[in-house]
């Protein structure tokens, strides 16, 4: 599958039409999908990296994208801001104009949620960190609706503070999908042993869900 890649930044110098370049986004899609099933099809998805990569850089420069397994469709298609605000028009527009979902692809405007995050093991700088192991502390924010967290994981002691940083992190996209995480979750800190009372990540999932709806 496609990593994500991030395209250089390029200043606006003048407003631009989201709904025009997500409608040419879309013609050059067309165009480009017997490549790129052909280059999926010989597991050789980096033939096709930046064409992609280009298709996605004239949305806007600042999006990033992936080429992933898709929920019910084959393969799926991610166009993220990566909770930028000022990204949000861009990836509404691609999203409010793709293609009606198929067997073959779906398409996602934030990374989406995995089905079940304690299934995934994390491998960074040749450690494997299972997420079923990790462990959260989550206080609920009424009234600004929000949910500050602490996260845990028995591998921490051994990491230095960017990797740390990342596992931190890494495990709430997963159980969350990348705009739940962004919309409802406040102070995200890192545990450097189990709290009291801390839940797994698909009850964190359920509780922030819940938040969200209402």
């Amino acid at each position: 599958m496609l990593k994500f890649f991030r395209r250089r930044s390029a200043p606006e110098s003048e407003p631009v039409d989201a709904d025009a370049l997500a409608r040419e986004f879309w013609q050059r899609w067309d165009a480009m999908l017997p490549e790129i099933a052909a280059a999926l099809g010989d597991e050789s998805p980096q033939r096709v990296e930046a064409l992609v990569a280009d298709a996605v850089a004239a949305l806007h420069p600042r999006l990033t994208f992936g080429i992933e397994r898709g929920e019910q469709a084959v393969y799926a298609l991610v166009v993220s801001g990566q909770a930028d605000p000022e990204l949000r028009r861009f990836t509404d527009a691609w999203k409010a104009t793709a293609p009606a979902p198929g067997p073959l692809w779906e398409y996602h405007d934030s990374v989406p949620a995995v089905p079940d995050p304690t299934e995934v093991t994390v491998n960074l700088r040749g450690e494997r960190y299972p997420l079923a192991e990790v462990r959260v502390v989550a206080q609920v924010d009424e009234a600004e609706g929000l949910v500050d967290v602490a996260v845990y994981h028995p591998g921490f002691a051994a990491l230095d503070d960017d990797v740390k940083r990342a596992l931190t992190f890494l495990p709430l996209d997963a159980a969350l999908g990348e705009r739940l995480a962004a919309d409802r979750l406040g102070r995200v800190e890192t545990a450097d042993r189990e709290p009291q009372g801390a839940i797994g990540l698909l009850e964190l999932r359920e509780l922030v869900r819940e938040l969200d709806r209402g």
